[in-house]
């Protein structure tokens, strides 16, 4: 290969740039957000996962990040989310972050506890929440949590209001399970606070009203988040990453939190130790009579990103329909992100980076495992070689019809 070709094209290769944050490289800005499969038991990994995860690995992902993983059985959005709740849930992780480490992926967990929002059912059955048709068929509800009595929407279960006990104890679940997560060989950990869920229920006035000193005012509303936090970050070694993921704004018709009260807080959770700003939006409320969540357009969380970004001085990572290298890498020239995170786009195609990094070299395989770029080689030059001949997978066809 002659090394005097930039393997990037000038298109992408901001998108292509390395990337350290406490002295972990990113070797480029492209990563897989964490995404519910629903396809586990008791919280636990099994093969499916490595699967699901690794090819992610193997297609060039530079970070990929496990899905939204329960610190508390009670925090699982369905029967079949993940979990580290328990020691006995290490080990599993540990396969999936070894896999992705050894291929080349920063390894990424998103702890969460889906608070007020969880005990419901998988998407492919609307989502809906749990109840006695589902106890009959084995797959009984469980009682909710929040900071108030307020359920996400109608016919949704009224949460249980956390007492200062349970929040002390609630914090210890978070830690526990960071430190779980650190055990596994988890090199980026990302608190979910975002979508209606714990975190993001305490910060919302939508969801609390409390009257203590988790809240009222702004202020006061902060404090759980922070304090989890504070202390996840202090039970984290120093070389570990820790990111937020955040709704931008609530998405509902009038009281809930604007982009302003956003950057505000996450300019404290940036104070408290927080690395990167996930910027997502929406789901403190299920009732549609008051929606009015973000239009979903191409990369349409990047006016809040960059707001966020501006705002805070953190790094920032972006998701939302981002499908395209060109888009993805002038998000980044733009200011608009430093990191691009993708989920359906990496479901329909693994190989998203791969195939975004096509050079202009004579050899355009590289960059993939020598086990796979030694066959796909040849391949894409016999496929030019019959391309210049004007034969097509259905030449022959044509020429049978003919005879």
């Amino acid at each position: 290969m002659n090394n005097d070709v930039d393997p990037v094209q000038p298109e992408t290769r901001a998108l292509f740039a390395p990337l350290t944050i406490r002295g972990t490289t990113l070797q480029h800005r492209a990563g897989v957000s964490p995404m519910c499969m629903y396809a586990a038991a008791d919280g636990m990994v099994d093969d499916f996962h490595l699967a699901h995860l690794g090819r992610f690995a193997l297609g060039g992902a530079g970070l990929v990040i496990v899905e939204a993983t329960a610190i508390d059985p009670r925090g699982r959005i369905s029967h079949h989310d993940l979990g580290l709740w328990s020691d006995a849930q290490i080990d599993g992780m540990r396969r999936i972050a070894g896999f992705l480490s050894t291929h080349g992926a920063v390894p990424g967990i998103q702890l969460a506890h889906a608070g007020r929002r969880a005990s419901v059912r998988e998407p492919w059955f609307a989502g809906a929440p749990l109840d006695e048709s589902d106890a009959a068929a084995g797959r009984a509800p469980w009682p909710v949590i929040g900071p108030s009595a307020i359920p996400a929407g109608p016919g949704w279960q009224v949460p249980s209001a956390l007492d200062a006990h349970e929040i002390a104890e609630s914090i210890g679940q978070w830690v526990a399970a960071a430190e779980r997560a650190v055990a596994a060989g988890f090199r980026l950990i990302e608190l979910h606070g975002a979508h209606g869920y714990l975190l993001h229920s305490f910060l919302s006035p939508v969801s609390n009203t409390r009257s203590d000193g988790y809240g009222g005012d702004a202020e006061r509303r902060m404090h759980y988040p922070l304090e989890v936090i504070r202390a996840v970050r202090s039970a984290l070694p120093e070389s570990v990453i820790l990111s937020y993921r955040v709704s931008a704004v609530d998405g509902v018709s009038e009281g809930g939190l604007t982009l302003d009260d956003v950057a505000e807080f996450a300019r404290h959770a940036v104070a408290a130790g927080v690395d990167i700003i996930d910027t997502s939006s929406g789901g403190i409320s299920v009732d549609r009579s008051t929606d009015t969540r973000v239009r979903r357009g191409f990369s349409f969380h990047a006016d809040f990103s960059r707001q966020l970004k501006a705002r805070t001085g953190a790094i920032v990572a972006c998701v939302g329909l981002i499908v395209d290298p060109e888009q993805a890498s002038r998000l980044i020239e733009a200011g608009d992100a430093d990191i691009v995170l993708l989920g359906r786009e990496m479901l329909d195609n693994p190989n998203w980076v791969h195939h975004a990094r096509r050079s202009h070299a004579a050899d355009e395989f590289d960059h993939w495992d020598p086990r796979f770029g030694s066959a796909l080689g040849p391949r894409l030059r016999t496929l030019r070689r019959l391309a210049e001949t004007g034969e097509t997978p259905l030449t022959r066809f044509a020429q049978h019809a003919g005879q």
